[in-house]
């Protein structure tokens, strides 16, 4: 029911099979002057960008794998909003993902497919990760890293943190391509390949998870993904989420995307109120941080660049209570709600300081999601390689 009432509201998804898979018709987007510009600003690669590539096994088996991603991926975030990297730069992240394993997938493809290339779009993220659906199949690792390898812009930036992340719970071995001519490429790029073995620890070294790992310096975990993910209610969680839906009312969609992205915003806060509060929170949390921005539809956040111009925006591009209005004050209108955004902003980031002395107080470290634990493990000693740190 989900995914109609996705294809309902946007109409504009394409579950299509290989690189094509998308969310928009980006051929009629940029017919639009102003997304196209933004586009061509939010493509220029950042001096400090941390890019990971999750790489998903979804055959039967891997339900729990797929449900703890989605709950995880906010606390991921969260993490990163506090990174900081060479002489007090803030990072940013970048996320792509592939499934991989999949009957429904092509086998002329080795039964792989880009879900989505490197994004900082959170929203965007959140939505693919919700969009996939386990299926029995043939899990080929070495040739989904390869894959990976090949199909995205890893860039050249020896000073950028770059990381595969593949969990699975089948031979690394598997598949016609040698899993050890594929690490070796990575490594060869400067990427980090790090390996989580959905099952018992030995089994996952006897299968060759450790040594696909240990190949490219990276880390070899392995984890209960069947484990349900322990969330820990706070006094300051409804607030938080109270204060998310006031956060959604300063966003102002422009351009031919701002109002399926307004969609698709409050279709993502509602898919992770289905799974838990918890998750809402976190997600909530994530919105209130620098990583959360959405310039190439939202006026506020495209106002923050030094080169925003007003004047190039068409009426009709606008939303339809803004079309009437003067410039000057569709400009006071921008200004009144990114007061009001950052204001939302900074009582959710001290709520949140909040909740997190009141979690810590209350559980012990082992009671973490098991695919949260293995991430941020190896994300902080593979960082601190690269002069990263946490505040």
């Amino acid at each position: 029911m989900k995914n109609v009432k996705q294809l309902l509201v946007l109409g504009a998804i394409v579950l299509g099979m290989g690189n094509t898979y998308g969310y928009y018709n980006y051929g009629e987007a940029l017919k639009d002057p102003i997304f196209t510009e933004k586009v061509i600003e939010n493509s220029k690669p950042a001096n400090n960008t941390v890019k990971i590539a999750l790489l998903l096994d979804t055959s039967n088996s891997m339900d729990g794998l797929i449900n703890q991603a989605k709950a995880q991926l906010w606390d991921i975030v969260n993490k990163f909003t506090h990174a900081k990297c060479g002489t007090d730069g803030r990072p940013q992240l970048q996320i792509a993902l592939y499934q991989y394993g999949n009957d429904n997938l092509s086998s002329r493809e080795g039964f792989i497919q880009q879900v989505l290339g490197f994004s900082s779009d959170l929203d965007e993220i959140s939505e693919k990760l919700f969009s996939l659906a386990t299926n029995g199949g043939e899990e080929y690792c070495g040739q989904v890293i390869q894959t990976s390898l090949s199909q995205l812009d890893w860039g050249k930036n020896p000073d950028q943190l770059k990381m595969i992340f593949i969990a699975g719970n089948e031979p690394f071995t598997q598949g016609k391509l040698n899993y050890r001519d594929a690490v070796a490429n990575a490594k060869e790029k400067d990427i980090i390949v790090n390996t989580i073995f959905c099952g018992a620890y030995e089994q996952g070294i006897n299968t060759d998870w450790k040594n696909g790992a240990q190949l490219t310096g990276g880390e070899y975990m392995a984890i209960d993904h069947n484990r349900k993910v322990v969330h820990i209610a706070t006094p300051y969680d409804d607030v938080i989420i109270r204060l998310n839906s006031k956060l959604n009312k300063t966003y102002i969609s422009y351009g031919a995307l701002g109002a399926a992205k307004i969609q698709q915003q409050s279709i993502q806060d509602d898919n992770a109120m289905e799974m838990e509060e918890a998750v809402a929170v976190k997600r909530a949390v994530s919105k209130s941080s620098r990583l959360y921005s959405n310039s190439s539809w939202d006026l506020v956040d495209a106002s923050k660049s030094e080169d925003f111009d007003l004047a190039k925006i068409k009426k009709e591009q606008l939303p339809t209570e803004l079309q009437s209005k003067s410039k000057a004050e569709i400009a006071s209108y921008i200004d009144t709600k990114k007061r009001e955004r950052s204001d939302i902003q900074k009582e959710i980031q001290e709520l949140n300081s909040k909740r997190e002395a009141y979690i810590a107080s209350q559980k012990k470290d082992n009671e973490k999601g098991e695919l949260e634990n293995a991430m941020l493990t190896a994300i902080k000693k593979q960082a601190a390689k690269k002069n990263y740190r946490w505040e």
